[in-house]
């Protein structure tokens, strides 16, 4: 039996902005992944760059949320967390392949820049998961409680919520955690004293970010309901 696909042949304006929405979100973790080596100090404390990026992946689950449901923002974070693995195992491949000799890049220097450590990558797929499904279902019993008023308070509450889970699960498994399962004698895991210094430092900067991004959240959702047409001119 031959099955016929039937071919639209325009995507729905609201279809093309949530692929919008997509990419924009895995552009935001690839580019986290990428940037995530180079540190800066705020506060005292070295930050890494990707603390600079991951919070837009928050935006974007709360804007897909509010126009779209909880379902299309549950898609949308299971869609990140494939592509999140599929990076993660070529990049892994990549630091396996035998360099040949007149490659412009030395093996050393690749590894520097994509060299993956376990325990950094099992905390933030772990985290990844843990904060942003509690963002979406946070994000959703608020807009139910609310009666799909307060987006201010939807989404802040929603994503100070979700950061502070991810901070301390990052943190716990990289640095705690795997050090003390890995069997490896030159590594050993932070005190709680200067994980709860890194942990505050991380959230706090977190959840400026997170605060300064409502502005973006509301223009965004005006935007897209008024161009979707739900919201009249």
């Amino acid at each position: 039996m031959i099955i016929k696909v039937q071919r639209s042949v325009s995507m729905p304006l609201s279809e093309r902005i949530f692929m919008v929405l997509v990419s924009f979100f895995i552009a935001s973790l690839i580019l986290t992944n990428l940037i995530a080596g180079k540190y800066f100090t705020c506060w005292g404390l070295p930050l890494s760059s990707s603390t600079l990026v991951y919070p837009f992946t928050f935006v974007m689950t709360d804007i897909v949320s509010e126009i779209y449901g909880i379902q299309r923002a549950k898609l949308l974070v299971s869609i990140g967390f494939i592509v999140s693995i599929v990076v993660t195992t070529f990049v892994w491949i990549a630091n396996q392949l035998p360099i040949d000799p007149k490659s412009p890049i030395d093996i050393r220097s690749f590894q520097q820049i994509f060299g993956l450590f376990p325990g950094v990558v099992l905390g933030s797929m772990v985290a990844y998961l843990a904060a942003q499904f509690v963002d979406v279902q946070v994000f959703e019993y608020l807009r139910v409680l609310s009666k799909n008023k307060h987006l201010w308070l939807r989404n802040n509450l929603s994503t100070l919520t979700s950061q502070l889970l991810d901070t301390i699960i990052v943190v716990t498994i990289a640095w705690i955690i795997w050090p003390l399962i890995d069997g490896n004698p030159c590594t050993a895991p932070i005190g709680w004293q200067l994980w709860s210094k890194i942990v505050l430092g991380q959230y706090l900067f977190k959840g400026i970010l997170a605060l300064l991004d409502t502005p973006v959240v509301y223009a965004s959702v005006y935007l897209i309901e008024k161009w979707i047409g739900l919201r009249p001119n």
